[in-house]
């Protein structure tokens, strides 16, 4: 894959890759900010901008109108590290891509109403999500167990309700200007389109947006947990479910591969043997997962899930810790790890087929160092080793680095 790359004066990235068996275009503006980046007493600011830059601009009134009329589509994701604008359009209407992302970095239509309209829509998804939801409320129950320094101490919606109804117009304008900024964004543009045009059109409609002041992020780091910490909560759900989550390394570090891989080795798909040992050998858990957070920084390996009828939770917590420990004392056979080796690079490969896939990633492996390294990854995947993973088994899946949540059906 030839990848370009273009950096206007006022700080913006660009970096670009032709795609001619589409006759679309893909244009994926990352802000390099996130829930991690918020005060907090201020909390769910990013996910709120998520939704504010869809409720007109500057120039222009009604975001969407313009972009369907051109045939393309859009959509937008927040989480604590950074949050992702992308849109669809076909090549011979790619300005108006341009025209409308280049807007809404300029300045968002700060009116009371287009506040308290996205205002009211945040809330009911925290209301939804978060308090009426069955489990909705195990990442404010989780994150602060595990997280007692970083930022990662409150999930992306934001820790409290009241922090976004009491949320002023000047406080939001204040957090779009410190953040959404050309010199804190990567514009990732695939599909159907030359480099020289992308450069042309990005220069013409980024162009005169100014730098901004943007903070040096100097976030506090999680320090070393040096024994278990648990909970439990009696909730009004169908079942009793264990969550379990061990601290991990950052992304920039050699062992994330091994924690990945540790995650598929334990959940991902049937042969999995989470799934294989304790739901179909032993049938103590209706289900279970194990994953990891993803994040920029030190992040956690999850283990999720519902024990089967008349199992307990501490049955169900003892069984998991079978599996880790059998992780810590026996190298991985080396059939099983090339399997699981084989299912990701597949799942690279047919990934990087989609443009809009291959935009999100350009700007996701800019921001964490060089979009180019983007095709690394099964490398990287591949030179995990069974010691590696022995070793990382060793050393995370510790009693004194794990955190343990009891979500009990309350008994009425």
């Amino acid at each position: 894959m030839k990848i370009n790359r273009h950096i206007l004066d006022n700080g913006l990235r660009l970096v670009h890759s032709q795609d001619e068996s589409t006759q679309m275009v893909a244009l994926n503006i990352l802000y390099n900010v996130g829930a991690r980046d918020e005060h907090p007493e201020h909390t769910g600011f990013a996910h709120l901008f998520e939704h504010l830059m869809f409720g007109g601009s500057v120039n222009i009134p009604d975001y969407d109108m313009p972009l369907q009329l051109a045939g393309g589509e859009n959509n937008a994701w927040t989480n604590n590290d950074i949050t992702n604008y992308y849109l669809t359009v076909p090549r011979q209407n790619v300005e108006t891509g341009f025209w409308l992302e280049s807007d809404r970095m300029l300045s968002l239509d700060f009116s009371g109403r287009s506040l308290e309209v996205q205002r009211g829509v945040v809330m009911e998804e925290f209301k939804q999500r978060c308090l009426n939801q069955p489990y909705g409320d195990v990442g404010h129950l989780l994150r602060p167990l595990a997280y007692r320094t970083h930022t990662y101490q409150w999930p992306t919606i934001g820790k409290d309700l009241s922090h976004i109804a009491n949320a002023t117009l000047e406080e939001v304008k204040a957090f779009f200007f410190r953040f959404y900024a050309p010199n804190n964004a990567i514009l990732a543009v695939t599909g159907n389109i030359a480099f020289e045009e992308a450069v042309a059109l990005t220069e013409k409609w980024f162009g005169p947006i100014p730098r901004r002041e943007v903070p040096q992020r100097n976030l506090p780091q999680e320090p070393e947990q040096t024994e278990e910490r648990r909970l439990t909560v009696e909730r009004n759900v169908p079942l009793d479910s264990l969550f379990m989550a061990y601290h991990m390394c950052s992304h920039d570090h050699p062992d994330y591969y091994a924690f990945d891989i540790l995650s598929d080795l334990l959940s991902n798909g049937r042969s999995s043997r989470l799934n294989q040992h304790l739901v179909q050998q032993k049938q103590l858990f209706s289900s279970i997962d194990a994953y990891i957070s993803g994040s920029v920084d030190a992040g956690l390996f999850h283990i999720s899930g519902k024990p089967s009828a008349g199992v307990s939770l501490e049955q169900a917590e003892a069984a998991v810790r079978e599996e880790l420990e059998r992780l810590q004392q026996e190298p991985v056979d080396e059939q099983e790890l090339e399997k699981v080796k084989n299912k990701f690079e597949s799942t690279q490969i047919f990934g990087n087929i989609n443009y809009l896939n291959v935009a999100t990633n350009l700007a996701w492996f800019e921001l964490l160092g060089r979009a180019e390294d983007m095709e690394k990854e099964v490398d990287r995947y591949r030179a995990v080793t069974a010691g590696q993973l022995q070793r990382v088994a060793q050393s995370a899946f510790r009693q004194e680095n794990g955190v343990i949540l009891y979500y009990k059906k309350q008994v009425s």
